[in-house]
């Protein structure tokens, strides 16, 4: 075998021992990065240091806050690889309940290039600070949605910051991946068509519009849903009718063209899935009631609209408007608000609320349990116990941060008081619910199973790569050369095999990974 390699390898392999060398050190962590990875890919606190040269700094930051204006700070950002110094980025205050609490740690954005053009750190132009309002364990939102990134639902990434302003330890923070082409280009790979942030209607605040995000058409005018959802891309052109059309699809098509025609406007399984987690985390800030915290991206490869989280502070059951139920854990699990025809539909079909029912035993099986979710929590409580300590802007307690890390606390009135389920205590019990009421037996058979093998052939290859593998849940294929830079990347998710072109690559030895699961070699070879 080890002579029959190096011939297909021919000068580009001396012997078989390097090969494996390269196999070892790629699968050890050698891959091109994707914009944001030093940030967002392994688990950490980075440091944020903002000095703002204006006397009274923070009344005006708060002045700002109403229209969403920015502030010059010079910034130094300290993560897992350095340390970097920025002048003149922008930083504003944002949020709108979170704003409300009366303590000095609000959530805040940074903008790169507001005032430099084109400063960004690691391809990122934009980054959210999240303040844990409603969270005593100030870890939810990154729990979500590491979970989310797991069982393939677009949400952005999440990490943690210590933040401080002009010297001084102001909190700590979630770092929030912002929805932007940069996050179009890595997740969804497609950055051209219409991407709507859902409305906060509130009433006031920056976002507030006081009109829900609900989906429901109200005619073809265009102003009559530019209250409701805020268009984040081709502003310039700002023609909604895309929107508008599947709003009409979602609202007057037919029952039975409603559940024929569904996947043909939407990523049928990734949303049925998002959905699903949604109830699953009693995560009801979601279209699923409050209609806010979602967007919408028109992908114009495929044609269709994808679904993408946004703000997760308020899942494990801590928003409770909406259900009129003392106990989130039990939540139906087709529950919806009213006036929120795209659930409602899926709901009302047997065909597509089988498909999300798959969705719910897959994700219980999977993800959405203790034995899964507990070492994760325990893994992140670890990470944070110093920092949520050092923080004297913090909302709750130390002793609320560690006991609601296992169980249900109780805390004094106002918006963040009240009963507050415990991260494990509530996998748990909503776990046991769920598995009371829905038979996961009878859909074993469209369980979709871990990846196990990838087939790759011929290898070696002149012109066209041929590659299968089991599971349609992955999302991207990859190649890089034999020094680990990235030549191609694809969308695959929902597909279970794929044809690549490779004859205008350089001759020698690749590596081929398939959702970050699987990675294989092979050769290209010329004339």
């Amino acid at each position: 075998m080890k002579n029959m390699f190096c011939i297909f390898a021919r000068k580009f392999c001396k012997n078989f021992y390097l090969f494996v060398f390269f196999l070892i050190f790629y699968a050890g962590g050698l891959s091109a990065q994707i914009e944001g990875d030093n940030l967002f890919k392994q688990d950490q606190i980075i440091s944020i240091e903002l000095n703002f040269s204006q006397i009274g700094f923070w009344d005006s930051l708060q002045l700002n806050y109403a229209s969403s204006s920015y502030m010059k700070a010079d910034l130094i950002l300290t993560d897992s690889t350095g340390t970097y110094n920025f002048s003149d980025v922008g930083v504003r205050l944002k949020g709108n309940s979170s704003y409300g609490h009366p303590g000095n740690k609000k959530s805040f954005k940074i903008d790169f290039n507001k005032y430099i053009s084109g400063q960004n750190y690691d391809g990122l132009k934009k980054l959210n600070f999240s303040n844990g309002f409603k969270d005593p364990s100030l870890i939810r939102e990154k729990i979500f949605f590491d979970l989310c990134q797991a069982a393939g639902v677009a949400a952005p990434r999440a990490n943690f910051a210590n933040v401080y302003f002009n010297g001084t330890l102001w909190g700590f923070y979630t770092l929030i991946e912002q929805i932007d082409d940069q996050f179009l280009d890595w997740r969804i790979l497609d950055d051209d068509g219409n991407l709507f942030k859902a409305g906060a209607n509130f009433g006031d605040g920056p976002d507030g519009g006081g009109n829900a995000a609900d989906l429901q058409y109200y005619g073809s005018n265009q102003e009559s849903y530019e209250e409701r959802y805020d268009l984040k891309s081709n502003e310039a052109e700002n023609d909604w009718t895309d929107l508008i059309n599947f709003i009409d699809f979602i609202n007057n098509s037919t029952p039975t063209e409603f559940e024929n025609k569904l996947s043909e406007h939407l990523e049928l399984e990734e949303y049925l899935r998002s959905a699903a987690l949604d109830n699953l985390f009693s995560n009801l800030d979601s279209y699923t009631n409050s209609a806010r915290n979602f967007y919408v991206y028109h992908n114009l490869t495929s044609g269709k609209w994808e679904w993408i989280k946004w703000d997760a502070n308020e899942a494990f059951g801590t928003y409770r408007g909406g259900p009129g139920l003392n106990d989130l854990t039990r939540l139906p699990i087709d529950y919806h608000a009213i006036e929120r025809p795209l659930l409602e539909n899926v709901m009302n079909s047997e065909t597509l609320l089988n498909l999300y029912k798959v969705e719910l035993c897959n994700l219980m099986d999977e993800h959405f349990n203790s034995e899964y979710l507990d070492p994760r929590i325990e893994k992140i409580k670890t990470l944070v116990q110093t920092s949520v300590y050092a923080d004297n802007n913090k909302m709750y307690t130390n002793a609320n941060f560690d006991n609601n890390i296992e169980n249900d606390i109780t805390i004094g009135g106002g918006p963040m008081g009240g009963t507050v389920y415990g991260l494990k205590s509530f996998v748990q019990e909503r776990f046991n619910y769920v598995s009371g009421i829905l038979d996961c037996s009878i859909i074993s058979a469209v369980h979709k199973p871990e990846v196990e093998e990838i087939s790759i052939y011929p290898n070696p290859v002149q012109s066209t790569l041929s590659i299968k593998w089991e599971s349609p849940r992955l999302d991207l294929i990859k190649i890089y050369n034999g020094i680990g830079q990235k030549v191609y990347h694809e969308s695959i998710f929902g597909r279970t095999k794929f044809e690549i072109d490779v004859s205008l690559l350089e001759e020698g030895m690749y590596f081929i990974e398939i959702g970050e699961k699987l990675v294989r070699p092979f050769i290209v070879l010329k004339n």
